[in-house]
């Protein structure tokens, strides 16, 4: 069984507008109510894929049990952990050549007993020999110490752990002994202290999370597609999307497609045929889910495999785009 767990969740309001001005009174074209999160996202775009899965989501407030209901009413096998906060809610603004605003509160903080129960209900669910992925940022507050104990406990009691967040929670994952890490550029920029501008820089990068700990490293580079470092050597691949929507879940349906492929074995086998089948798996289910309005998930029918493109010897030195 994998279980996901969001430690801090959201209601997703993605608004489609023709132009963002600030002061202007703005007219919206289509708005789109989701549960959010990256490891509910991750559940979402498995179940829509008929991989079975179970969301585990620390959730309060009015906003809280709304969030539950949406994921309830989509099928979502979810386990609500009670907190006294509130449940944070995040707005998108969309605009139709595929810039997307981002406005997301800080969520409620946890506190030590709190996170606490979500451990032991973490444990609980997973069972001995599950899959674990840990998904999205850290609530406010949280000590790093605290996430770290969390991956300890996950794998010490033998199940494979999975980690996408970023700053001192990825260090910890890696530190930790996660099978797998899946930060985007900037979260492994962050991590390694160091600007990446080309994917040497970013497969060096992968590496030294590896000489942490971790098993291996799957880094998404949005347009630029993917790249996986594993005890087998380096991967990298792209597919093109014609008429981009949103970005919002497209790197949470890119780790669900290498979930549902087997690529975390595969990975830490070193197996270079199995690795480069589960990367084709998501950068397939991650361009499938660009293609789409607000953070919908991709279904069978949305995605195309025949897109993608691997490179199994990529350019290390060729540029990556410069951040804004």
């Amino acid at each position: 069984m994998i279980v996901t767990l969001t430690l801090n969740p959201s209601l997703d309001r993605t608004i489609e507008i023709g132009e963002l001005v600030r002061g202007d009174v703005i007219r919206a074209t289509a708005a789109h109510l989701e549960p959010g999160g990256k490891g509910v996202n991750v559940s979402r775009a498995l179940l829509a894929n008929g991989v079975p899965s179970r969301a585990l989501v620390p959730c309060g407030g009015d906003e809280g049990g709304q969030l539950i209901r949406l994921l309830r009413a989509e099928g979502v096998d979810v386990r609500a952990l009670p907190i006294s906060g509130r449940t944070r809610s995040n707005i998108t603004l969309a605009e139709p050549d595929s810039t997307v605003t981002k406005i997301n509160e800080p969520g409620p903080e946890l506190s030590a007993g709190e996170f606490t129960a979500v451990t032991d209900q973490v444990l609980a669910e997973a069972g001995a020999g599950g899959c674990v992925v840990a998904c999205g940022s850290a609530p406010p507050g949280l000590p790093a110490e605290a996430f770290l104990e969390l991956c300890t406990r996950v794998v010490a009691a033998g199940d494979t752990l999975v980690v996408d967040t970023s700053g001192p929670a990825l260090r910890a994952a890696a530190t930790a002994g996660a099978a797998l890490l899946k930060p985007n550029r900037d979260e492994l920029a962050e991590v390694v202290e160091r600007p990446l501008t080309c994917f040497d820089d970013v497969v060096d990068a992968a590496q030294e999370l590896r000489s942490w700990g971790a098993g291996a490293v799957l880094a998404s580079l949005g347009a630029d597609g993917a790249v996986l470092v594993d005890a087998g050597g380096v991967l990298a691949g792209a597919a093109p999307v014609p008429r981009p929507r949103s970005s919002v879940g497209a790197g949470d349906a890119l780790l669900a497609g290498f979930l549902a492929a087997g690529g975390v074995a595969a990975a830490g086998e070193g197996d270079p045929e199995r690795a480069a089948v589960a990367l084709t798996e998501a950068l397939a289910w991650g361009a499938a889910a660009v293609s789409l309005p607000g953070s919908r998930m991709p279904r069978p029918a949305d995605i195309r495999r025949e897109t993608v493109r691997l490179h199994p010897r990529p350019d290390r030195a060729r540029p990556l785009p410069t951040l804004n």
